[in-house]
């Protein structure tokens, strides 16, 4: 027997793994002491196969920085945990609730008006996400927020570059910061992936780009067929390796100020890097290609439907869709030099207008911007 009573009290004693254990189970009642002893065996088997036990007691903050140190934390999980860590690091996790939650929106709400519900929803995206971590990795039991409910998002628009707009934006864009214009114009690469981009997987015989680092897995290594203008651009700038974009010979890592002078400089309206991701997807779509097409280019996930998609998009397909893309844009221009000439031609023309030749308030030097 394993179970021995000492005075009033029975004590648990066995063997594991040749390592005899031997603890009191506080109790004088033979059945209850049969429970605990049970629970310590299955504690025992756990530390033998160094499984983590969960504790009640752990906090928020603990858990963040258990989550940290793990080194699978990205950027945006950071910064996150700014906003999360000052209302709930000293709150035990398994106090959490969704009312909990609803007081951080409220609270963060007020703190900020201009922040939006998609940000707060973020934020909880991120805790959630942490909680879930935690119990895969068995230091809590369950996730108190599994079933958090998001508040409803509404729908932006999103910013999209007009041929003219482009025109103007090359012209004041420094040499590295137009070809990632161009790159994703022509590609839709995000700005990662373009920066991440290496000359060993861009192949001009075949004129194809490979993605060298994505950041979804399906748009890793994707192949994407490359337009003319794309083509002659990478051809006079060919290095055999390293980065495709670079700055003084170091890669490039932030355009904050760049990409602000080369607004600032061609006298057009504010836009993100990433809404030249989009005006990729939305040409696409006016030239007519395909869903399933325009989400294979730009490495979109579908879920379960992403093997069906990712292996009928045959390059064929995909060179199509990008010579689709081309004669829309030259269509589009070609439009748009005839409305100039229409206008300069009409009695009222002066040959000066907005948009026309010199972008309005832009120098015809350019004055250097680095690459931060």
């Amino acid at each position: 027997m394993s179970l021995l009573k000492r005075g009033n009290v029975y004590w648990s004693y066995f063997y594991m793994d040749g390592v005899r254990h031997q603890a009191s189970t506080g109790t004088s009642n033979r059945r209850q002491a049969e429970i605990i002893e049970s629970k310590l065996k299955e504690e025992a088997n756990a530390r033998r196969f160094q499984v983590v036990q969960a504790d009640p007691r752990i906090t928020f903050g603990q858990l963040a920085a258990r989550f940290i140190a793990s080194g699978i934390a990205h950027k945006h999980h950071l910064y996150h945990l700014k906003f999360l860590l000052p209302f709930f690091s000293d709150m035990p996790v398994l106090r959490l609730t969704k009312p909990m939650a609803e007081e951080f929106r409220k609270v963060r709400r007020l703190r900020n008006k201009a922040i939006k519900d998609a940000t707060v929803n973020r934020d909880l995206s991120v805790l959630r996400h942490i909680l879930y971590w935690a119990v895969d990795e068995q230091l809590i039991q369950a996730n108190p927020l599994a079933r958090l409910k998001m508040a409803r998002e509404r729908k932006i628009r999103r910013a999209i570059l007009s041929v003219a707009e482009e025109d103007l934006l090359l012209t004041a864009a420094p040499p590295h910061l137009k070809l990632m214009a161009v790159t994703a114009l022509d590609t839709g690469l995000r700005r990662g992936e373009i920066t991440q981009q290496l000359w060993e997987d861009v192949d001009l015989a075949r004129r194809v780009l490979s993605v060298t680092r994505s950041k979804t897995p399906e748009g890793e290594a994707r192949e994407i067929p490359l337009t003319d203008r794309l083509f002659d651009l990478l051809s006079e700038h060919r290095q055999e390796k390293g980065n495709v974009v670079a700055f003084r010979g170091e890669s490039v890592r932030i355009i904050k100020r760049s990409w602000a002078g080369a607004l600032r400089r061609a006298n057009i309206r504010h836009l993100r890097f990433h809404d030249l991701r989009h005006t990729f997807n939305t040409r696409l779509m006016e030239a007519g290609v395909l869903q399933e097409v325009r989400m294979a280019l730009m490495g979109h996930s579908t879920g379960n439907s992403v093997h069906a998609i990712y292996t009928h998009i045959e390059l064929p397909t995909k060179r199509a869709a990008i010579r689709k893309l081309e004669v829309w844009v030259n269509q589009q221009r070609q439009e748009l030099k005839s409305k100039k000439e229409h206008d300069n031609a009409s009695p009222q023309g002066t040959g000066t207008e907005s948009g026309s030749g010199q972008a309005a308030g832009c120098p015809q030097t350019m004055e250097e911007e680095d690459a931060g």
